[in-house]
């Protein structure tokens, strides 16, 4: 398991923390997008386009939405091919937009509610079998429409409560954001900013955060905590990759809803549960917004194992398993689950990007199941 498990322990098993009596968002908006239909929260889908062309979708097939958010991705499928199509999404709110629309295109779509690690169940239940989906989508990462919400907490430039759980009240004796930085040593503070937000000045950030503790300062919200994170790192001017002005507190709040929702061993996980549930052949289509993500698509299409060191060649790992391993594991470390289906990753296109600057950090993979491998 990646890094949170390690040094979590038993912290927050006491934690019983008062849980907000409304998490959520319930307004919405309508607004058109790409011309082709209206999405709710003003939700522009990331290289709709593209997804459409690595998944290729034909009448009579099945597939899988793993992270239906707002549903932009879920309806350019419905509308390209008459499809089966589950929507899986572990965010209540979003579940409900799903239920919406199973009832605007009926037995078409089955809403599901779920993290990736509870899929295998989740999918069991209605009966969908292993071997059995032509085609996957993972949108990994924050919603926009979770981004978008105050209440939620995500957004260094919304005031909110400093929740950060993508799963709402569903687990409501898991920690929220507030309660890590009020429960975690500076070691602990350290790795999650340093490994998840990959912030330089992680170990200034983590001791200031701590610090503010006993000096009966609570954290509890937002703006509190991206005050305080620009009041440490004063006179450090930062930009995103359009180079805009990017706020100083940001890498920090990625790490903590990374470290919050344990997002990258659920994104492993959501990437063998794909395999499983594909049939060979079957294709997948994997977006993501930062290099954490990205490397670990990138090592599940190439068939590098997570903890084997990436500079280790495959003739190398051949001499030495030939030491230990039969033939037959010999076999199995020369074939690969995956086909990659492009050499390079897909990026949007300038124009996309002006249109929407959040799809500036995008990457595409995509790939099929290679039948050698179910």
């Amino acid at each position: 398991m990646i890094l949170r498990k390690k040094f979590l322990g038993n912290v927050f098993r006491a934690l019983r923390k008062t849980i907000h009596s409304n998490p959520y968002c319930r307004s919405a908006t309508v607004n058109e997008v790409n011309s082709q239909y209206e999405e709710e929260f003003g939700h522009t889908p990331v290289m709709p386009n593209e997804v459409l062309e690595a998944l290729r979708p034909a009448d009579n097939q099945v597939f899988l939405d793993m992270t239906f958010g707002a549903g932009g991705h879920s309806r350019h499928l419905l509308n390209t091919a008459a499809i089966k199509l589950y929507c899986l999404d572990r965010d209540p709110v979003a579940y409900e937009k799903a239920v919406k629309l199973s009832k605007e295109y009926g037995s078409s779509v089955t809403p599901l509610l779920g993290r990736f690690s509870e899929m295998q169940d989740v999918l069991k239940n209605v009966g969908v079998l292993p071997n059995s989906v032509d085609g996957v989508l993972i949108d990994a990462g924050c919603s926009s429409m979770q981004m978008d919400c105050p209440e939620r907490g995500f957004s260094v430039s919304k005031n909110g409560p400093l929740d950060m759980r993508m799963d709402g009240s569903r687990f409501p004796d898991e920690p929220t954001a507030a309660d890590v930085l009020s429960s975690l040593d500076v070691p602990s503070l350290v790795k999650i900013f340093k490994i998840y937000g990959e912030e330089k000045r992680s170990k200034k950030v983590a001791q200031a955060l701590f610090d503010a503790r006993y000096m009966l300062k609570s954290i509890n919200t937002t703006y509190e905590l991206a005050d305080l994170i620009e009041g440490i790192l004063e006179g450090e001017k930062r930009f995103d990759k359009l180079r805009r002005p990017s706020h100083s507190a940001t890498k920090v709040f990625q790490g903590l809803r990374i470290f919050v929702n344990n997002e990258l061993n659920e994104l492993n996980y959501a990437i063998e549960m794909a395999h499983l549930f594909l049939k060979p052949g079957g294709r997948i289509a994997v977006i993501t917004f930062h290099s954490l993500e990205d490397r670990i698509v990138k090592r599940h299409f190439l068939g590098i194992d997570m903890d084997e060191p990436v500079s280790q060649s495959l003739s190398q790992k051949y001499s030495n398993a030939a030491l230990w391993h039969t033939k037959a594991d010999i076999d199995q470390l020369y074939s690969k689950k995956w086909t990659p289906l492009h050499k390079h990753i897909i990026k949007p296109s300038a124009e996309e990007i002006a249109a929407n600057p959040r799809s500036r950090s995008a990457k595409l993979r995509a790939a099929f199941k290679n039948s050698e491998s179910v």
